[in-house]
């Protein structure tokens, strides 16, 4: 197998389509389908589902796709030592970030690496923590902002201890903003809870102080939390970050005792990033921690 038919493979898998791969890769469909089938010949099983919605992977295909990944990563980064070496800063870094990482950190941290070093090309991901910790694994990003309670097994550094904020309906709460709410209180509300795989953190913040949270909106994005807060129905646990340039009409206060969630950024092996992407890593480093 060539670098070319990984490629091929990598890029029918991220599109779910022949034709897409085709058109990104400048190749015809019947090219892209012949690589696919001479790929699953010399492996002796099928890689890919085809069906009239589309292509998946087989159970063969995700287990070597992470390892495919592995192998265009290393010719990404062999290509980066090389461009480094001949004085160049040239290459690709892929970022997997959570949705408050992206409307606030992000645009910055763009701006600030392309005015240095204008020839590496930066790729967003954005999702979930659990998106983000699969992206890591199977190396389609190279780094991902994760919160340290969702890193589960990878390296994370940690750079900011983020302030947990209580969100009312706009004058539903305590007349006093200045003073903090308490536990207490927090048992008493109806909440607009958001599932554990979108912010693992507030769900450890329920379960660290004893809040057996019931509520009827399981909802997966900040605004549409924030919204239905705005609209009555309920209250809701957010993450400073997320709050800054809302649209809603909504009060927050800050919460008695260690109510917080630590972001930091993650990498599956710090010794064998390329050039590019540790150049990034730093940068981030240099201009995050603790700010």
């Amino acid at each position: 197998m060539t670098l070319l038919s990984y490629q091929v493979f990598k890029t029918v898998t991220e599109q779910g389509s022949f034709r897409k791969a085709a058109e990104i890769l400048g190749l015809t469909p019947s090219a892209i389908s012949h690589t696919i089938s001479a790929m699953e010949s010399e492996l002796g099983s099928a890689v890919l589902n085809r069906s009239k919605n589309g292509v998946t992977l087989t159970n063969y295909g995700e287990q070597i796709f992470p390892y495919v990944n592995a192998v265009l990563n290393s010719d990404e980064s062999l290509k980066q030592v090389i461009a480094e070496m001949n004085g160049l800063k040239k290459g690709k870094v892929k970022i997997g970030c959570f949705s408050s990482i992206c409307t606030n950190w992000l645009p910055d941290i763009i701006h600030s690496f392309e005015k240095q070093y204008p020839d590496i090309i930066i790729e967003v991901f954005q999702g979930s923590y659990d998106d983000v910790s699969y992206w890591l694994k199977n190396g389609i990003v190279d780094i991902g902002f994760l919160s340290a309670s969702s890193a589960g097994d990878i390296p994370i550094e940690s750079l900011y201890k983020e302030p947990l904020l209580c969100v009312f309906p706009k004058g539903k709460g305590p007349d006093d903003k200045t003073l903090p709410i308490k536990i207490e209180t927090l048992k008493k509300q109806k909440f607009v809870a958001q599932r554990e795989t979108t912010d693992a953190d507030i769900q450890r913040f329920f379960k660290s102080n004893n809040l057996n949270i019931q509520s009827a909106y399981h909802v997966v994005d900040d605004m549409s939390a924030i919204a239905l807060v705005a609209n009555g129905f309920g209250i809701a646990i957010m993450p400073e970050l997320v709050m800054n340039d809302m649209p809603y009409d909504v009060d927050t206060y800050s919460i008695e005792g260690n109510a917080y969630r630590t972001i930091g950024i993650a990498t599956l092996d710090m010794d064998f990033m390329a050039p590019a992407v540790e150049t990034m890593y730093k940068h981030i480093i240099e201009n995050y921690k603790n700010i």
